[in-house]
């Protein structure tokens, strides 16, 4: 079980990410998706899902936003009813700052401690209202159902612009979280930078280091790659280049992703560092969605042996 694997802090979780369906589709089209999402994931060797609540990050930068927002239906009820019959642990996710403690409170008292799991996430920016504080909904969290695992978020672009990301990690584990995932990764230099002084910090302060698990995404065009830049995923210049000019982006995204991933597990393993990755497309087409379990399956199955 996903739970078990995350207190034992074991290496290797395997993770997949979707997003509910918009606000507004009709009720048969709902249905029409979550059937499809369904037979895609059910035979899958992922350990659990997750399911994004999407915010509006306009305030978080003052570039335009290449797709316009829109709304999502809710991502926990969606897990209940649409996606009941899929039996794997679903990791919910939840903008903590969108929602009254009241609201916040009775989506914990809902959530099953052995089916579910929850990552809290914080503003997009420090302009952006909140109806509480990070430190007020993990409090609130703690009292209402500690016996819920716990995930935050991870930025490996962040700490290789303020060099604290593993400091921010270190804090919210006091605060209760037993897991994290990051943002989608391409910049493998920061990840693992972020991971080094993960590793040396927790042996210096004698913290158990708990599981780390990295977000890939496939890129099948200029504007996915677009959205990807302005959601903050940085993409080292010489990839950017690579992708633009590539026969076929989205083949060589995916190849890049894989090699991405099996260097940071390979230092990770060196190191002892729990690691793990969860595989999300953040366009819809279905290109890019059969690519995302293209590289599912592919960091899935054991590294290639070197002769």
């Amino acid at each position: 079980m996903l739970t078990e694997k995350i207190r034992n802090r074991e290496s290797g979780i395997v993770l997949y990410g979707i997003v509910p369906p918009k606000k507004g589709t009709e009720p048969a089209r709902i249905a029409e998706i979550a059937e499809l999402q369904i037979q895609r994931m059910q035979s899958l060797p992922i350990d659990g899902l997750v399911l994004y609540d999407i915010q509006d990050e306009e305030s978080r930068t003052a570039e335009k936003r290449p797709f316009p927002f829109i709304e999502t239906l809710d991502c926990f009820d969606y897990s209940r009813q649409q996606l009941a019959a899929l039996t794997v642990p679903k990791i919910i996710y939840r903008a903590a700052g969108k929602y009254p403690g009241e609201q916040l409170s009775a989506f914990l008292q809902q959530v099953s401690a052995t089916d579910n799991l929850t990552v809290f996430v914080g503003a997009a920016s420090k302009d952006q209202s909140v109806t509480m504080t990070m430190s007020e909904a993990y409090q609130l969290k703690q009292r209402v159902r500690p016996d819920v695992l716990l995930g935050g978020v991870m930025i490996p672009e962040r700490h290789r612009a303020k060099g604290d990301e593993h400091l921010r990690v270190f804090e919210k584990i006091r605060q209760g979280c037993s897991f994290f995932i990051s943002q989608g990764v391409y910049d493998l230099q920061a990840s693992k930078d972020f991971l080094s002084d993960y590793y040396y910090a927790g042996k210096a302060q004698g913290v158990d280091l708990v599981p780390v698990i990295f977000t890939l995404t496939p890129c099948g065009s200029v504007q996915t790659l677009n959205f990807m830049k302005w959601l903050g995923i940085s993409i080292p210049r010489w990839l950017e280049n690579e992708l633009l000019h590539a026969h076929d982006i989205l083949e060589q995204s995916v190849n890049y992703s894989e090699a991405n991933w099996r260097e940071l597990k390979a230092f990770a393993d060196t190191l002892g560092v729990p690691v793990g990755c969860n595989i999300e497309s953040v366009a819809v087409r279905k290109v890019e969605v059969e690519a995302a379990i293209e590289l599912l399956n592919r960091v899935s199955r054991p590294a290639p042996s070197v002769s």
